[in-house]
């Protein structure tokens, strides 16, 4: 079956509100929200695993020419207006599935109990290694929407 990463986007949606601004039960019902999605998908073996992320503002950007010398940056990240809180693994029979799972994640109680609509990216995992310069061929048709 075809693995599809749910990637999580904390920042947006409807409500600005920060979490640290929402009642220690909204909070709460948010958790459980993922807790029983989770228990859930376990449940079916649909989950292959899932991570949450530290927040960007204590991340770091590597980068280095193999050579020289390695440069490394800190957050805060400012010109990302999205960052990514966390993912989910899926070994679903078909997109559809990991598209139905991605909206259940979207739709995870915020302040007051409604729905933050977090926007959900759905990723279709490459099988195997990219090994050679054909296989990377096709995976930068896919990554430029060819």
């Amino acid at each position: 079956m075809p693995r599809y990463l749910l990637i999580v986007d904390f920042r947006s949606g409807p409500d600005p509100t920060p979490m640290e601004e929402w009642d220690e039960a909204d909070v709460q019902a948010h958790l459980d929200h993922y807790a029983r999605l989770n228990d859930e998908l376990l449940a079916s073996g649909e989950l292959v695993g899932g991570i949450a992320l530290e927040g960007p503002d204590v991340a770091r950007v590597v980068r280095s020419d193999g050579r020289s010398g390695t440069t490394v940056t800190e957050g805060p990240f400012t010109e990302f207006s999205e960052w990514l809180a966390g993912f989910q693994v899926v070994d679903v029979v078909d997109e559809a599935r990991a598209v139905e799972i991605a909206a259940r994640v979207s739709a995870v109680p915020g302040r007051g109990g409604v729905p933050c609509e977090q926007p959900v990216q759905v990723r279709r995992v490459v099988d195997g290694a990219i090994a050679d310069a054909a296989t990377m061929r096709d995976w930068l048709g896919t990554a430029d929407g060819r």
